[in-house]
């Protein structure tokens, strides 16, 4: 198996918890965003962009998620507005993945869709590559209005994943995959 292959069989994802830095540089960060782009793109719209928290970003992001779950939820205790605040900073690197999806003559939205989908799949095996672990995320901050609306994002666009980025020291164990040949028909 050649070393593309080889990777791809073994990315798995990373719990953010257990990422530590030193996050991707700022090179590093752009040559993996230049990958993540290479991906089909029927009438070259692209209908993604990126937000990337890095730094103290993740904590100015981390006070909206406490913020805005506060607001919708009073009887929160302190230990989980705690964590809300910490939700960006569980990796060293937050790079969300926006899709601009939005109607065209030609191209139905389920494609646009699919191509920010693919675009965090490029981003996650372009990170892998470069020696880093990888969670593709979404919980309630890619849904929530509010949430979004703070972020700066217009009111047609969605959060496809929240792609984590950071380092790991030794194995993941690897989860249960589905049998692919149950899933394989031959026509």
């Amino acid at each position: 198996m050649n070393d593309t292959l080889n990777l791809l069989a073994r990315r798995r994802s990373a719990p953010p918890p257990i990422m530590k830095g030193p996050a991707p540089t700022r090179d590093e960060v752009a040559q993996m965003l230049a990958i993540a782009a290479r991906v089909p793109d029927h009438g070259k719209l692209a209908p993604w962009r990126f937000i990337v928290f890095e730094g103290e970003a993740r904590a100015r992001a981390g006070a909206l998620c406490a913020e805005v779950f506060r607001a919708q939820n009073p009887q929160a205790g302190e230990e989980r507005l705690a964590a809300e605040q910490a939700r960006f900073s569980r990796a060293p690197l937050v790079v969300a993945v926006v899709s601009r999806a939005a109607p065209h003559v030609k191209i139905p939205l389920w494609e646009q869709e699919m191509s920010a989908g693919a675009v965090c799949m490029n981003l996650t095996v372009a990170a892998v590559a470069m020696g880093y672990r990888t969670a593709w995320l979404t919980e309630w901050i890619a849904y929530d209005r509010d949430m979004l609306d703070r972020l700066g994002l217009e009111a047609h666009e969605k959060i496809a994943g929240y792609i984590h980025i950071g380092r790991v020291e030794g194995e993941i164990e690897d989860r249960a995959r589905p049998d692919v040949a149950a899933l394989t028909q031959w026509f």
